[in-house]
């Protein structure tokens, strides 16, 4: 029982010691925001399929600085086939501030197979969109056009920190 107690204790302190494992939110920590929208608030139809479908304005501060690199990704964990990935890029220099094209780095493929931004499309209801930012100790070394599910593999162990933004958008009635 003791040696189960203290076996418990030290993955509990593991877990609570690891920053990859946790979305940071302190005030010194990566902070993703946008001028377009509010965290857990509607996405502007001009970023989605019923308007322009533009990239929203994405600021980023406070990247670590030992960060080599920046990856993004955009999903929609409540599709009705399971989550939709509207957007992943990697290999973003952790200098950069704003996005609202496509980053220098690598574009990988979105559910749609294709390598840039598909903004909210939700085919009914509200939908719940999160863009995460993870700043990484490396540049990674992944083909362009790889899935999310490649670059989720690729980052493992090499994350610093990771912060996101959701935003919520439901379809016009026409």
């Amino acid at each position: 029982m003791r040696s189960v107690l203290l076996l418990l204790a030290v993955i509990l302190l593991y877990a609570c010691a690891s920053p990859a494992s946790q979305i940071t939110n302190s005030e010194n920590a990566m902070k993703l925001t946008s001028p377009a929208f509010v965290e857990g608030k509607s996405i502007p139809s001009d970023y989605t399929c019923d308007g322009a479908d533009r990239i929203p304005l994405l600021e980023m501060s406070d990247v670590p600085a030992g960060a080599k690199s920046l990856a993004l990704v955009v999903d929609d964990p409540d599709a009705p086939m399971g989550t939709w990935d509207h957007w992943v890029v990697w290999n973003i220099p952790p200098a950069t501030k704003k996005i609202d094209a496509q980053p220098p780095g690598v574009a990988g493929k979105n559910s749609w197979g294709r390598t840039n931004y598909g903004g909210p499309c939700p085919p009914s209801g509200t939908h719940r969109y999160f863009f995460k930012l993870y700043a990484l100790d490396v540049l990674l070394d992944l083909p362009a056009g790889s899935n999310k599910a490649s670059l989720q593999e690729a980052v493992k162990g090499h994350i610093l920190t990771e912060t996101q933004l959701m935003g919520t958008y439901q379809r016009r009635k026409a």
